[in-house]
């Protein structure tokens, strides 16, 4: 079954393991993992040479896509790079395809730039800088998503909160610097996480934060807006039927060659198979974007603590989740809104995205089991692993 299931169907799934292979290198989470914090011991951290990933990782994407593809009459264009700290696919069909990808490449490349927190010098960087000092002007791209940021934050009252920086920082969850902070240290820290403490100017586009030691990190947003900037570029350059995948990011453009929508499978977050499905789901000009404990994490004592925190008590939130996927027609959206319905939980998070008319989502609960929002029927969502069992509400 499940090789008549590759042989026919563009895995999302399977790509987001490629993303993450960096992560996890082989090792898996236990069914009853333990995503706490506390304790005292040592650190064991899951990284990989980035050279190694990108060769697997693309080896298995390629093999997957021209598995896909096998039975069309159009061969799609693909190729892979990494940038955003994570490994981006992207395949397109038409002529002028090639070409397409490769200003796709350059359009991310050109917000990393920008919106990276991990370099010497970036227009977030610059604002970081300049905290509780003066306004710092920036481009357009930056301005937007910053923008959108601090909607998001105040529309999940905090769950998403892009003064997140010195959190993250102080955990370091995914480096190799990542290590279980004190209690006292993350309280100081919390003081500097709060978005209302984000002053902008629309007419500079320009921005401030009002508290010194503050830090603005776009690491849950940037990808969504890269994934729509790509897949824009892609559309203006002839690309009628393509996909964007930025390391679990996904964007479909219109259907597929032969009209039929994508199918895309929805990651297994238990990692019982290496690249496994747990389910899929069919769209046509959608983006798909899955958040989860499972994507970046360290061990310490047996717990496992995850890279998604809790703006409220610092530490890792710890609910009855293992994963939600967001079904949205912009990226942006939808990578924003992914991690702030992860943190809400699953009652708070499905009541959520139901008030929504522009969302809908699949969660998967600790114990296996599958709620999905009204409009996700829609989509022919269907179960592919008999481990999961889908609920009603």
């Amino acid at each position: 079954m499940y090789k008549k299931f590759y042989k026919s169907t563009f895995f999302a799934g399977l790509f987001v393991f490629c993303a993450e292979i960096k992560n996890e290198y082989y090792k898996r989470i236990p069914k009853k993992a333990n995503f706490s914090g506390g304790g005292k011991g040592g650190i064991i951290t899951r990284l990989n040479k980035k050279v190694f990933r990108l060769i697997i990782a693309a080896f298995i994407i390629v093999a997957c896509i021209a598995a896909c593809s096998r039975n069309s009459g159009e061969k799609p264009i693909s190729k892979t790079n990494f940038m955003l700290d994570t490994l981006i696919s992207v395949q397109a069909y038409g002529p002028n395809a090639s070409k397409a990808i490769d200003k796709a490449f350059e359009r991310i490349r050109e917000i990393e730039t920008k919106m990276t927190s991990k370099a010497d010098y970036s227009e977030v960087i610059g604002i970081n800088q300049m905290a509780g000092q003066d306004f710092f002007k920036v481009s357009p791209d930056t301005y937007y998503v910053i923008k959108k940021g601090l909607y998001y934050s105040e529309l999940s009252d905090g769950k998403f909160d892009i003064t997140v920086g010195p959190l993250v920082e102080l955990w370091g969850i995914g480096t190799e610097h990542a290590r279980v902070p004190g209690n006292d240290e993350i309280q100081e820290i919390l003081q500097f996480v709060d978005y209302t403490q984000v002053e902008i100017k629309d007419e500079d586009n320009s921005v401030f934060l009002k508290i010194p030691g503050m830090a603005i990190d776009l690491g849950g947003i940037a990808k969504g807006y890269a994934a729509d900037e790509a897949a824009d570029v892609l559309r203006q350059n002839g690309v009628e039927h393509g996909t964007v995948n930025l390391g679990g990011n996904i964007v479909v453009i219109g259907a597929k060659p032969d009209g039929r929508p994508w199918k895309i499978g929805i990651q297994n977050p238990f990692f019982k198979t290496r690249g496994s499905v747990m389910g899929s789901v069919e769209v046509t000009d959608k983006t798909l974007v899955t958040s989860g404990p499972y994507e970046r994490y360290l061990e310490k004592d047996g717990k496992i603590y995850h890279h998604i925190l809790d703006t409220k008590s610092g530490f890792p939130v710890e609910n009855e989740l293992m994963s939600v996927t967001i079904i949205s027609d912009s990226s942006i959206d939808a990578d924003a809104l992914s991690t702030a319905v992860f943190a809400m939980g699953l009652e708070d998070g499905v009541d959520f995205v139901e008030g929504l008319d522009y969302l809908d989502a699949v969660f998967i609960t600790k114990d296996y089991k599958v709620y999905i929002t009204a409009g996700v029927g829609r989509y022919n969502f269907t179960l592919t692993d008999d481990q999961f069992e889908l609920m009603e509400r």
